[in-house]
């Protein structure tokens, strides 16, 4: 079909009469049909999200995504630009991609009574047809609707005359879909604005009504709380969306990983890297007890972008340590757990009676977050041959951000009873062999038992910290 260039050609070829949500339907029936995906690369929705999607998409309704930030809205929102055609056609030099079977605006409709089946066809692919706007209090009718054009006007044409217009961001992606991030954020009157293309189909601009039969998907995303907090959506707008779809965080430990690690920017190409599991576990871990936090502004949430920002700081001490010792592999370690608070704090908003606990609050929760996963672990673990050596006094350990693996090895006098069971049930079996995969597991062994008030813990200043009996 992508070969016709003219309306006689594209009949020729049988080619559909239809709406974009009958072309979104088709192609999503097709992908259920073959056990594929409604989209790839959004993790812990398959059960939850996805479904109500799908419904949403096959009742042929416009939709609204609802969710705390960082919920994967705007991912999920782009992702549907695969369920177009991956071209359609359009009238050639058309400014609001006519159909050539249902022309739209004036100009089409006339050239196509002059030209019938002559009439000129040029297709274009699907990322033209889909158009993303954030909304912002400055928007206005013109960027979304169009305004007129004054050197249109100076031309010879009247106000009244649908050609003086220039067209804006919706028209422009008609049969496409229009996303609208952030709909409370939009003034009302640009709200009322969107309520004439969606349903009386006519725009209005500079007190002119001009029939206009858009055919378009509009899905929109909100956070909940922007109903009564920043703005409001119309209740007609709000009528008119035949969907809501409430999106969440990731509802497993697993599933945020997931995404940390699809997510998370790569280390230097020059220093291998290697971020044990468990301490993974413990980035996702603060995140979930921040999110439940009565000190933390559910509001706006705890995004995995905090989880992903962590992680990366956590990479980045690691990376920075074996490169100021000359190790050959980075592993972070729970010293470097440290660097996370301070750097992670502009992503969490508190709700608190005195200002200045921001830090302590993120810190605290880091502590609970390791003895958690220690627990999960290495809970059962007798650890009592360990604990004699510190209380005895013949072993001490210090450590810090850029004390290599082998001087905290070293601390032990060559013997370490139990490494090999400590590693093998933190998932990290191979690294008996390297020091720094070896001072990783040990470091996360004496901080479970100092948050356990077994081993104390004391900072050194210009070093870190020391365990001892």
């Amino acid at each position: 079909m992508a070969a016709a260039s003219t309306l006689a050609q594209l009949r020729a070829a049988g080619y559909p009469d239809r709406t974009v949500k009958d072309e979104v339907r088709a192609n999503l029936v097709r992908r259920l049909r073959r056990g594929s995906p409604l989209t790839t690369g959004v993790i812990g929705f398959d059960d939850t999200v996805l479904p109500q999607l799908e419904r949403a998409l096959l009742a042929g309704q416009d939709l609204i995504l609802l969710g705390e930030r960082g919920q994967a809205k705007t991912r999920l929102v782009r992702r549907l630009v695969d369920l177009l055609d991956e071209a359609a056609p359009v009238v050639t030099g058309c400014e609001i991609n006519c159909s050539p079977l249902r022309p739209t605006c004036v100009v089409c409709r006339r050239r196509a009574a002059e030209l019938g089946d002559q009439l000129p066809v040029t297709w274009i692919g699907r990322e033209r047809r889909f158009a993303e706007k954030l909304a912002t209090p400055d928007i206005a009718v013109a960027d979304l609707i169009g305004d007129v054009d004054p050197i249109k006007v100076a031309e010879g044409r009247t106000l009244g005359d649908e050609e003086t217009i220039h067209w804006g961001l919706v028209p422009r992606h008609h049969r496409g879909i229009v996303s609208i991030n952030e709909l409370p954020d939009l003034p009302e009157r640009i709200q009322v604005a969107l309520l004439n293309v969606l349903e009386e189909r006519d725009v209005q601009v500079r007190g002119y009504s001009l029939r206009l039969p858009l055919d378009l998907l509009l899905v929109a995303t909100a956070n909940p709380d922007d109903y009564t907090n920043r703005g409001r959506i119309i209740s007609p707008l709000k009528d008119r969306f035949g969907a809501q779809v409430r999106t969440h965080y990731p509802h497993t430990v697993d599933d945020e990983v997931a995404i940390v690690h699809a997510e998370a920017a790569a280390p230097p190409a020059d220093v291998p890297v290697h971020v044990p599991r468990y301490l993974d576990e413990v980035l996702v871990e603060c995140a979930r007890l921040l999110r439940s936090s009565s000190e933390v502004n559910q509001r706006s949430g705890v995004s995995v972008r905090f989880t992903i920002g962590a992680h990366e700081t956590l990479v980045a001490s690691a990376v920075r340590r074996a490169a100021r010792t000359d190790a050959a592999l980075a592993v972070p370690r729970v010293v470097d757990l440290r660097s996370i608070p301070a750097a992670a704090l502009g992503r969490v908003e508190f709700d608190l009676l005195e200002e200045g606990r921001e830090l302590e609050i993120v810190e605290q929760a880091l502590g609970r977050a390791v003895l958690i996963v220690w627990r999960r672990h290495l809970g059962g673990q007798d650890l009592d041959d360990l604990l004699a050596r510190f209380d005895t006094g013949e072993v001490t350990v210090l450590t810090g951000d850029l004390v290599p693996g082998a001087d905290v090895l070293a601390a032990f006098g060559g013997r370490i009873d139990g490494l090999a069971s400590w590693l093998r049930r933190l998932g990290e079996a191979d690294g008996t062999d390297d020091p720094e995969l070896a001072a990783a597991a040990v470091e996360f062994v004496l901080e479970g038992l100092h948050l356990g008030r077994r081993l104390n813990r004391d900072a050194v200043d210009g070093v870190g910290v020391r365990y001892g009996g």
